[in-house]
């Protein structure tokens, strides 16, 4: 009896998160979506001298992390998904990092208020550390993060 009420839930499950998270989605659900796993996966924990964060995927379908750190410097990093060439995750202890590449330098770094100074760069790789990246949540960033890079503004 417990077997087939598990089956049932398991099935209900299934069936839920393909209506829910499926080729059904319209953009604005999609983008709600991914800012909700962005958000909801970073891991700031990894930089204990980091403030306050922003990381985002905006509607023009650029990912964009903000950070400010005690002293005021801040970090600006930003993209747009049509030049990304792979997304590549790295498990460790219950933590990981997912690492966003472009083929050129496509990544925008920008810092302010650094006591070494400001600096105004390009880079190909952006790594991003996160928590709790179960292998269902980065399916489903990887297909969020292809429906944008395939669609046109």
């Amino acid at each position: 009896m417990v077997r087939k009420v598990s089956f049932i839930l398991l099935i209900m499950a299934v069936v839920i998160f393909n209506y829910g998270f499926g080729p059904g989605m319209d953009e604005s659900q999609w983008l709600s979506w991914s800012n909700k796993c962005l958000s909801e996966s970073y891991d700031p924990s990894t930089d204990i001298k980091l403030k306050k964060w922003e990381i985002m995927l905006t509607p023009d379908h650029f990912i964009r992390l903000q950070k400010t750190y005690q002293h005021g410097k801040q970090e600006y990093y930003s993209f747009n998904l049509n030049r990304l060439d792979s997304i590549h995750y790295q498990p460790t202890d219950g933590n990981g990092m997912l690492e966003f590449k472009t083929s050129n330098d496509d990544i925008i770094v920008q810092t302010y208020d650094d006591p070494k100074g400001d600096v105004d760069s390009m880079a190909t790789t952006l790594n991003i550390p996160v928590k709790g990246m179960s292998r269902q949540r980065l399916d489903s960033l990887n297909d969020a993060v292809k429906y944008f890079k395939d669609k046109k503004l």
